[in-house]
């Protein structure tokens, strides 16, 4: 009998993340958040966005919205390249050139 494993072969690239919470957090938490980008929407949203090292990184970053007591709301992978306006399939405004 044979097994057959995943592959790990990009097991350990970095992900890039887009964190969703409720409430608005200020740029003074930006290195707690290791680095990741703060965006502070009209909706009352704060979105956390950048690269996650692994999975380990990723649940540690959840760990800490917990610990401010924050509200997740999502928490999505984000794919390589230009980033989309929500819902419009229409690029950003800040990938035109």
């Amino acid at each position: 009998m044979s097994e057959t494993h995943a592959s790990t072969e990009d097991q350990y690239e970095p992900g890039l993340y887009e964190i969703r919470i409720k409430g608005h957090l200020d740029d003074r938490w930006s290195d707690w958040f290791e680095g990741l980008t703060i965006t502070l929407e009209e909706d009352g949203d704060t979105l956390l966005t950048g690269p996650v090292v692994d999975q380990a990184a990723l649940h540690g970053l959840l760990k800490k919205v917990r610990d401010l007591g924050m509200l997740l709301v999502s928490v999505c992978p984000l794919e390589h390249g230009p980033t989309t306006a929500r819902g419009t399939g229409q690029a950003d405004v800040s990938d035109v050139k």
